[in-house]
């Protein structure tokens, strides 16, 4: 009978520990994203009098692994002075990835992509301007994630004043989980250029960055 008891108390804890990361997995929504080089590496927008400092990568992934979480709304990059906004909505800020066949069991859950920092500066010339950019966060394993190297797709959408897509592109961010650390982070920046037509303002076009939600076993 000890053993029987034993042997179900084991169970439960066993549920109830898998059932906990699941919840903690699920439940780590994006941060509040900021753009726009100012006096401070992130946050305050930037301005032709002070020049902004260089968007790298190396800035960003600090960035992502000293930020605390948190639920962000709405989240959309500052509109620094004469760049084109920076935009991240808040379904595709991440994605979770799940066992074939599995998609919203929160115990089938093997990673989860969040995006949760931003930046970017531009030059802008008669008729066109040029976007620096740069995004970086982080990817949690969940209850059946394996340690190892993750790639998870990102699209990159540029609209214009019109909300007409006006560029697309797409990319993968790799990152590596140790055994010993179920969290890995990740950064990329990237430039683009785009004509910008007699009549209209960089800041009217919007540069969409977010996870493509339609990859192999997202749910």
């Amino acid at each position: 009978m000890t053993q029987s008891v034993t042997s179900a108390a084991l169970t439960a804890v066993q549920v109830c520990s898998c059932g906990l990361l699941a919840i903690l997995v699920a439940g780590c929504g994006a941060s509040s994203l900021t753009s726009g080089f100012g006096s401070s590496v992130f946050g305050g927008s930037s301005s032709e009098s002070e020049p902004a400092p260089g968007v790298n990568e190396e800035q960003l992934l600090s960035a992502a692994k000293a930020d605390q979480g948190g639920i962000g709304g709405g989240i959309v990059g500052e509109i620094a002075h004469g760049c084109p906004r920076l935009k991240v909505s808040p379904r595709d800020s991440h994605l979770t990835i799940y066992e074939p066949g599995r998609a919203g069991d929160g115990l089938a859950i093997m990673h989860r992509g969040e995006i949760t920092k931003t930046a970017r500066e531009c030059q802008i010339e008669p008729g066109r301007v040029t976007v620096r950019y740069g995004f970086s966060g982080r990817v949690l394993l969940g209850p059946r994630g394996k340690p190892g190297r993750v790639s998870l797709p990102v699209n990159i959408i540029v609209t214009d004043s019109k909300r007409e897509k006006i560029i697309t592109d797409s990319m993968k961010v790799d990152v590596a989980i140790a055994d010993d650390k179920p969290i890995g982070y990740f950064s990329a920046v990237r430039s683009l250029t785009f004509n910008i037509p007699e009549g209209t303002r960089p800041g009217e076009f919007v540069l969409f960055v977010g996870f493509r939600q339609k990859a192999p076993g997202a749910g």
